[in-house]
């Protein structure tokens, strides 16, 4: 019985612990602008049945604001999960603490009562990602991921093509807001700073 208590409790607890946000405190904690590049961009590739569409070579450090596990829908299995990613003061929690942001299919949204940073800032310097794990480590990686955490994403942005006419391209800028604004990261690798 006690055993029982005791595994009960611990799974509790790593719940508890995992989904809640890490803080750092005030200050810039991702200062650099993503990065991206066309020279040597693969050519396409298979990947669980779609065809990847190299676009762009990606590279980004930002805090994750906002994250959303999906299982169902169309994309899921390819993309099972989003990150709303901010830099540059985006990701100060004097910021953000000003600003409530959510996510819910496959959108990122934010709202303030009153502008901490002006609000083309916001818009250029946080975004919706959608993200593809090149494979089962990088998916449980991605998957691991606490909000607030401060994380460095490689890989590619790129357009998908699959069965049924399915078609998903990425946003080559960070500029754009609405529809189509977001980005399709194909992931390589991940790392928690």
């Amino acid at each position: 019985m006690k055993l029982k208590l005791f595994i009960a409790f611990f799974i509790i607890w790593f719940l508890f612990i995992r989904e809640t946000p890490v803080t750092y405190g005030e200050g810039v904690m991702a200062p650099t602008t993503p990065i991206q590049s066309t020279s040597d961009i693969p050519s396409p590739f298979q990947h669980q049945g779609y065809t990847i569409t190299p676009l762009a070579n990606f590279s980004i450090e930002a805090r994750v604001l906002s994250k959303e596990v999906y299982s169902h829908g169309i994309g899921a299995e390819l993309s099972p999960v989003d990150f709303a990613l901010g830099w540059g003061r985006m990701s100060d929690e004097k910021i953000l603490d000003q600003i409530e942001i959510s996510q819910s299919g496959r959108w990122y949204r934010w709202r303030t009562e009153s502008f901490p940073i002006p609000r083309r800032e916001i818009e250029t310097h946080s975004a919706n990602m959608h993200m593809i794990p090149a494979n089962e480590e990088i998916k449980e990686a991605l998957l691991d991921v606490r909000v607030g955490e401060i994380v460095t994403i490689e890989g590619y942005l790129v357009q998908v093509s699959g069965k049924n006419s399915f078609r998903w391209r990425s946003s080559l800028t960070r500029k754009d807001t609405g529809a189509h604004a977001c980005e399709l990261v194909f992931v390589k690798s991940l790392i928690k700073n």
